[in-house]
């Protein structure tokens, strides 16, 4: 409220003991202003009902990524025990100075994914052929059972000396 009407707030009266209009203000300014107070107290409660709903989905949100994450680990740790038990193709030779040697791969080893290929999408040999032949020259992902562990083998398909790319 402007300075100038002495002491006047939100709920003091603007009349006398007698029911007139105080003459030591102006009620006209006083009641402009008010009214203006109230208006922009409105407008703040809408906009923190607003800020509270947009928290409430915000939270919500977040609690149900946090939960869906949760089950994706659990998911994936409960892939990981069961890792062992999905090998789906078993390595029975290596042909000495192969690419398949030179990665470390050996004879017994149970293969559980190599490349995008793994128990879940594996239908044939064919399969692992297809990836190796796209694969020429980079990298592949290996992993296979060895002695009961799981261990990650990198694996270049490459021409060399011997017969394919793997040997």
């Amino acid at each position: 409220l402007p300075s100038q009407q002495k002491g006047v707030g939100m709920h003091e009266p603007l009349v006398d003991a007698e029911g007139f209009p105080r003459a030591d203000i102006d009620v006209y300014q006083v009641r402009t202003a008010r009214h203006n107070i109230i208006c922009l107290q409105n407008d703040h409660k809408a906009l923190m009902k607003q800020v509270e709903e947009a928290l409430h989905k915000l939270h919500a949100r977040e609690k149900e990524k946090h939960a869906k994450d949760e089950a994706e680990a659990m998911a994936e740790a409960m892939r990981q025990n069961q890792g062992l038990a999905q090998a789906f193709a078993k390595v029975n030779a290596v042909t000495p100075g192969s690419p398949a040697s030179v990665s470390g791969l050996q004879v017994d080893d149970e293969i559980v994914e190599f490349g995008s290929v793994n128990a879940n999408n594996f239908q044939n040999l064919q399969n692992i052929a297809t990836v190796v032949q796209h694969s020429e020259g980079r990298p592949l992902s290996v992993t296979v059972i060895r002695g009961g562990r799981r261990v990650h083998v990198g694996l270049t398909p490459k021409r060399w000396a011997g017969k394919g790319l793997l040997g």
